[in-house]
């Protein structure tokens, strides 16, 4: 296993650009680190680094072995976690990622009370709005918000989530509360927006009776990328937003909010929380702690009880 531990150095020295980065992530010196990697390149016979007083570069043959080291270390990794997810009491690692709401909210006390009920088991969350590359970062699952883009990999769906217009009581004061989707947009909005992503659009039902739906562009008056922020801003009477009640961990009245044009069909848009692994035989531990995540958001999600009778709202009136 030696060769494959130093595969693993070498792929971390790449990653993070640095030896001295790669040598903090083990606990090692940079002197040991550098020795590691001079005798990987001494057992394979090639040179795989170019190195220079402060940076190093990758050689042909270190591009094609870093290739081909990604997918062994994976592999090995994921034989591994087969094996400890069939001890009679489950042990092994899982490493996750997921967008930091999701992380904080609701896979946390999951966590906790799954290492409480399996004290071998070792969990990795790595919270990122980002989306990673899943397999070669080496994740076991990611959970993942919306439409799902890269069939390669194994989708299970947790729970659909629903928007919901919130606006606080100071704002209602002093704008009054509208009553139609063309009142709503005139008036101010706090928007969610990223380098990637900007949510100022929202697809409501004309009217009450209305069964379909039309885009209404918000007027964006403030955007953050930051959802407490926005709830924050919200709460201060700044405008109104539109949110995914997912984002919600605790009763809007806690806020001071309130959720507006109840009784217009709002549409979700396709959004959902997801877990996606990348081998369709998943390890028994990754399946046990995905089954963890689904019986604590449950149905309706856990998310829907801090928006009062969430289940009445935005529906079509017959």
């Amino acid at each position: 296993m030696a060769l494959v531990n130093q595969l693993s150095l070498f792929i971390d020295v790449v990653q993070q650009g640095s030896f001295t980065k790669a040598a903090a992530l083990h606990d090692m010196d940079n002197s040991s680190l550098s020795k590691q990697i001079k005798k990987l390149e001494s057992e394979l016979g090639v040179q795989l680094l170019n190195r220079s007083t402060r940076s190093f570069s990758l050689t042909p043959a270190g591009e094609e072995i870093l290739e081909q080291a990604h997918n062994l270390v994976g592999t090995l990794s994921h034989v591994q976690s087969i094996a400890d997810s069939y001890h009679a009491q489950p042990k092994g690692r899982i490493r996750i990622t997921a967008p930091y709401h999701v992380g904080q909210n609701h896979l946390q006390p999951v966590i906790t009370q799954f290492i409480q009920r399996f004290p071998d088991v070792e969990i990795e969350l790595l919270m990122d709005d980002k989306r990673s590359d899943i397999i070669s970062d080496h994740f076991d699952v990611a959970f993942r918000l919306g439409r799902l883009d890269d069939s390669s990999l194994i989708a299970k769906k947790i729970a659909d989530i629903r928007p919901v217009i919130l606006a606080s009581g100071r704002f209602l004061e002093r704008y009054g509360e509208p009553t139609t989707p063309e009142e709503l947009v005139k008036l101010p909005s706090v928007v969610y927006s990223n380098r990637s992503l900007t949510v100022d659009t929202m697809r409501l039902g004309e009217t009450p009776e209305s069964d379909k739906t039309i885009a209404y562009k918000m007027k964006g008056n403030c955007k953050v990328n930051d959802v407490q922020t926005l709830l924050a801003s919200a709460k201060d009477g700044l405008g109104y937003v539109t949110i995914a009640s997912s984002n919600l961990n605790r009763p809007i009245s806690e806020l001071g909010l309130k959720p507006l044009l109840t009784d217009h069909l709002l549409c979700n848009q396709g959004l959902a929380l997801y877990a996606l692994y990348p081998h369709r035989k998943q390890t028994a531990l990754v399946r046990e702690f995905i089954t963890a995540v689904q019986e604590y958001i449950g149905t309706p999600p856990i998310w829907e009880q801090n928006i009062p009778d969430f289940a009445n709202c935005y529906k079509v009136k017959k």
